[in-house]
């Protein structure tokens, strides 16, 4: 059933946010849809179907099996349950923005994480365009976070889909007035903050980490307002990629393997 709930609320953000960027688009691509999307939604297919067969629901479990032996601070504790709720809300998500750092700054994580970069374009679709072993990673590690934390198991379900939805949201190339976007990006990851985090500028790149609340990148000093090009005519992904063709499925697949032979 949480498996149901994740994806069920995944699609519908997904289809909202498709809808309005053909509507009323931030940035006019210059690679058209039909070369990209089959590549990132393939990617996410395949990344369903494994964690599915594999530890899909390991997550929502792990906060369960944390409650059941007591383990992690706020079981230690005793915490009301509000407050376990916003804790492993707030927790789970700074967790994330520092994986996310890691995976910059480590060279194994980031021959994997590269992929999501080698996207030329900026949209809904990027948000989903992650190598499954980085997405397994990535789960593991939330679960050794929640076992720290001793995480509530509805926060940890809330948790997953509104990661899911700020993903999907701030990649996506939309267009928001400069007055809401200001405003928004107070409190949460806008797209014109993400994409900075997609320019083929190095220092720009290694910048606006967060996933969902854009404190972490103010507060840890990663923060980075405007792109040195504007936001409709800077370059998106990586310089080396961009001087070929965009990457196929399994070309996608095998990057991190090939990375590593050339190092």
């Amino acid at each position: 059933m949480e498996s149901i709930i994740r994806l069920a609320a995944s699609l519908g953000i997904f289809f909202i946010m498709i809808c309005w960027e053909y509507f009323s688009p931030r940035r006019t691509q210059r690679i058209c849809r039909k070369h990209r999307w089959p590549v990132n939604l393939g990617l996410a297919a395949f990344n369903i179907v494994l964690m599915r067969l594999t530890i899909g629901g390991i997550a929502y479990l792990s906060a369960v099996d944390a409650i059941g032996k007591s383990l992690g601070l706020l079981n230690w504790l005793a915490a009301p349950q509000w407050l376990s709720i916003i804790v492993t809300l707030l927790f789970l998500d700074f967790a994330i923005y520092c994986q996310h750092i890691v995976s910059h700054k480590w060279s194994p994580l980031w021959h994997l994480h590269q992929v999501h970069h080698t996207d030329l374009e900026f949209d809904a679709t990027t948000a989903v365009r992650f190598h499954p072993l980085e997405i397994m990673i990535s789960m593991l590690y939330k679960v050794l976070c929640i076992y720290l934390i001793g995480a509530n198991p509805w926060a940890v379900i809330a948790f997953e889909i509104i990661l899911n939805g700020a993903a999907t949201f701030n990649h996506s190339n939309v267009n928001i007035s400069s007055a809401i976007e200001k405003k928004l990006r107070w409190l949460i990851i806008t797209p014109d903050m993400h994409r900075i985090h997609h320019s083929t500028i190095p220092a720009e790149t290694d910048s606006n980490y967060g996933f969902s609340i854009s404190w972490w990148d103010r507060l840890c000093k990663t923060y980075v307002a405007e792109p040195r090009l504007p936001q409709i005519s800077m370059e998106i992904g990586l310089k080396p990629f961009r001087q070929q063709k965009e990457l196929g499925f399994m070309q996608l697949l095998l990057l991190p393997f090939k990375s590593l032979r050339e190092r």
